[in-house]
């Protein structure tokens, strides 16, 4: 487990949602001041707001992309193709490990959204649900991405 990873498995631990945890993980990375990185990524927790639809680890990890590789100008349509691109890549990583990248069918849960009341994180809840496994996994991925790129511009 690389640094970002603990750091969010440490960040999800404290009670922050599993989408501020990967991205407030890569906070410093990013040049981000934590307290803005966990206000930015606090709707996207419970597969966004607990509508339970794209998990907030996976959104976490994309925002983090976004900041590192995105685009900025809406006329660079290669630009905007890569960063797709890349967004699609990541989010297969985490398909191949977890089999979805859909909250819901993370946890096993019917459709529509959930109670807005977010559960206490007491012994049974870190027990009961994997997202810890699945905050680590997308900070994991994007630990090893972000080491992949440093590594090929350090060889080209």
């Amino acid at each position: 487990m690389g640094a970002s990873s603990e750091k969010a498995l440490e960040l999800f631990k404290e009670g922050y949602n599993c989408s501020q945890a990967v991205f407030g993980a890569f906070s410093n990375d990013i040049g981000m001041e934590l307290k803005s990185a966990l206000r930015i990524a606090s709707s996207f927790g419970g597969g966004m707001g607990r509508l339970r639809e794209v998990c907030g680890a996976v959104s976490g990890m994309f925002m983090v992309a976004g900041i590192l590789y995105g685009y900025d100008n809406p006329e660079e349509m290669e630009a905007k193709k890569e960063h797709y691109k890349l967004i699609q890549e990541l989010a297969q990583r985490f398909k191949d490990i977890n089999g979805t990248i859909v909250c819901r069918e993370l946890l096993g849960l019917g459709k529509g959204p959930d109670n807005p009341t977010p559960e206490s994180r007491t012994e049974s809840y870190y027990t009961r649900r994997p997202c810890a496994e699945y905050v680590k996994c997308a900070a994991d991925i994007m630990e090893q991405y972000i080491c992949q790129k440093k590594a090929e511009a350090v060889s080209d």
